[in-house]
């Protein structure tokens, strides 16, 4: 993948809408030595249990039918993608290393916001979109991208790598490159919900 298209996804990424016209994404490239450098630092804090996210997420506060769904999740990832059993731990940390080595993806995006009192959520409202947009361009390009949240993890480390300013949290990562169609993990997709679950029509 060249700088080329990476620029083209990237002004394709740009036209994303946004409230007010403020485009408050600030997007971060990482390949190459920088990229590698960065993943060894994340096996490193992965292991040693050091996370510095600027935002948490738990999946455990979601219950209902939001924890089926996760709970659906992670049986995909774990089961049905990479035949690994419940119990089998150090399967399990094959799929964990996986993830924060960001599938072999020979890019990342990192998608960071500015820090404004009050207005995080409208303003990951419109990284959320800037980071569907450059997903569609990547697909429409013959790529394939996945956003990471494990990686948002790595928050300070990613900033000293990158000399991101501490005004600015990162949400997200985007890993990409060319994807590998006949991995289980491309044969195999999880399926949503019926529309029914989650959309009222009103006339």
């Amino acid at each position: 993948m060249s700088e080329a298209e990476i620029q083209q996804i990237l002004a394709d990424a740009q036209n994303a809408p946004s409230a007010c016209n403020t485009q408050p994404w600030q997007v971060h490239i990482a390949s190459g030595e920088t990229l590698a450098r960065l993943k060894n630092k994340f096996k490193i804090r992965a292991a040693e249990g050091k996370f510095t996210p600027d935002f948490e997420f738990n999946q455990a506060k979601f219950l209902g039918k939001y924890e089926q769904r996760w709970r659906n999740q992670y049986e995909h990832v774990f089961t049905t993608s990479y035949g690994i059993a419940r119990e089998d731990k150090a399967g399990r940390q094959v799929v964990y290393d996986d993830n924060f080595a960001g599938y072999g993806a020979p890019h990342m995006a990192f998608l960071f916001m500015p820090k404004v009192d009050n207005h995080d959520v409208n303003i990951a409202s419109d990284l959320g979109m800037y980071s569907q947009t450059f997903l569609l361009s990547l697909t429409a390009r013959g790529f394939g991208g996945i956003p990471q949240l494990a990686l948002a993890l790595f928050a300070d480390d990613i900033r000293k790598e990158l000399a991101v300013s501490d005004d600015y949290k990162l949400l997200h990562v985007i890993s990409f490159g060319h994807p590998d169609w006949q991995a289980m993990q491309n044969q195999k997709h999880l399926g949503r919900v019926p529309l029914s679950e989650s959309v009222s029509m009103h006339w």
